[in-house]
């Protein structure tokens, strides 16, 4: 394993020197993408005979669509409508090219994206690097690679997610970068989302994050969401306890992915869908929605829908928040630094008996001297205007809940703050005045 491990990284070492302009700089994410993925709510259900309203068919994406367009979600920037895992014949046709079931996919690929593409939305499409995919259909075997990404391209493909099941880490560590390349050899924007780091542990030494940044624009570090709170809480616990490897990997064009959103699902309480919309979002995480669209409930829909929370996920700046208080009482604060001073502070509750008064100061929390601010609840609205640094305040957050706070500078101290984007581990992160 060890020898496995050394000759995967200096295959991918050597493809980095060797290829300096293989940097997927292809002017896409450059934002964390927003949209809807099929695979957690929908997983791999094929029998169509049996379920036609929820299989993995063009009826589940045409109805996506629809709804994506109609329902208030594309003008919010929910842009990406994703087909994962299932979506192909069981055989590549005779030419070697991957072809969709062609009974519940009838009009193919091609007809499917013009028809997502008519409604102002972007297609994304599932492949994996191995002889089959996770879910046994056809894989993207390293001599397959540039015709497949010549086939997404051709059907006019947006997105691709690789994943990474039955590949070896070496087929990973030559497969991966060339799917970048072969990508971008077709002259079709298609943002590229990649497994990779998940397959190896999520943390160096196996995995090279400056590497996977000039390859990747986004990338899944960590295991699959479920629909459950020990599953949201496991993804957070994992990101933050590696938030110093993590966090200085993410910027524009390139995203950690902690995955799904399962917001408007059956495992998550209101407060607990609350807390993973704001922790996604402080993350600087891609939203990408997995739940059903023609069914999903209004408070789900609201704390989706949240216009101040999108703003604040999709920030300019796309700087990574970072975990900087983490009590003793079971309150934990998190800050993300955003563009034209302002911040984003989640202060949430593992709690599980009642409702916490936290009380605490910006000062506290490494806010520069002698500021003000107003701050606004992202999800109240309500608004405190005059909160000067110095000033002591209290939140009341419900069990498993947050409250979240969009603070703007009203008053600056004469000399400003920068933050370097590569901190020392241990240093924290503060936030940024430009």
């Amino acid at each position: 394993m060890g020898t496995m491990m050394l000759s995967g990284l200096a295959v991918a070492v050597a493809v980095a020197l060797a290829l300096p302009s293989v940097a997927l700089e292809n002017g896409l994410a450059r934002t964390p993408p927003m949209g809807w993925l099929a695979w957690e709510r929908f997983r791999c259900n094929v029998d169509c005979r049996a379920d036609p309203h929820n299989c993995i068919s063009e009826r589940l994406f045409f109805e996506m669509a629809d709804r994506l367009a109609q329902d208030g979600w594309r003008v919010l920037g929910y842009q990406y409508i994703n087909i994962d895992d299932c979506w192909s014949a069981k055989q590549r046709d005779a030419a070697g090219r991957l072809v969709p079931d062609p009974e519940r996919f009838p009009s193919g690929i091609r007809a499917l994206a013009d028809y997502v593409h008519a409604k102002g939305l972007k297609l994304g499409i599932y492949g994996d690097l191995g002889n089959l995919t996770c879910g046994g259909y056809p894989g993207t075997t390293l001599d397959y690679v540039k015709l497949d990404a010549q086939t997404f391209a051709e059907w006019g493909v947006d997105m691709l997610k690789l994943d990474g099941c039955y590949s070896s880490e070496e087929e990973q560590a030559k497969g991966y970068p060339e799917m970048a390349r072969a990508l971008n050899a077709t002259g079709r924007p298609i943002v590229y989302s990649c497994s990779w780091p998940a397959y190896q542990g999520g943390l160096p030494p196996k995995v090279n994050y400056t590497i996977l940044a000039e390859v990747c624009n986004l990338w899944r570090n960590y295991d699959d969401i479920q629909d459950s709170w020990d599953s949201v809480l496991s993804i957070l616990d994992w990101f933050f306890a590696n938030q110093d490897v993590l966090q200085p990997a993410a910027g524009p064009g390139h995203w950690n992915d902690p995955d799904m959103l399962i917001i408007g699902n059956f495992g998550l309480s209101y407060e607990q869908s609350r807390s993973q919309m704001a922790l996604w979002t402080v993350m600087a995480a891609p939203l990408l929605m997995s739940t059903d669209l023609r069914t999903i409930s209004p408070s789900a829909k609201e704390i989706l829908q949240n216009h101040l929370m999108i703003q604040i996920n999709q920030d300019p700046l796309g700087i990574q928040g970072r975990r900087i208080v983490k009590e003793k009482s079971l309150i934990e604060v998190f800050l993300r630094p955003l563009s034209q001073a302002a911040s984003a502070l989640v202060f949430f509750s593992r709690r599980t008996d009642m409702p916490f008064h936290y009380t605490t100061s910006l000062a506290k929390l490494h806010f520069p001297e002698n500021a003000v601010y107003e701050v606004q609840d992202v999800y109240s609205g309500k608004i405190i205007s005059g909160l000067k640094t110095g000033d002591n305040f209290s939140v009341v957050i419900n069990p498993s809940g947050v409250v979240m706070w969009y603070l703007r500078p009203t008053a600056l101290p004469v000399q400003p703050w920068h933050l370097a984007r590569e901190q020392a581990h241990g240093e924290g992160l503060h936030p940024i005045l430009l």
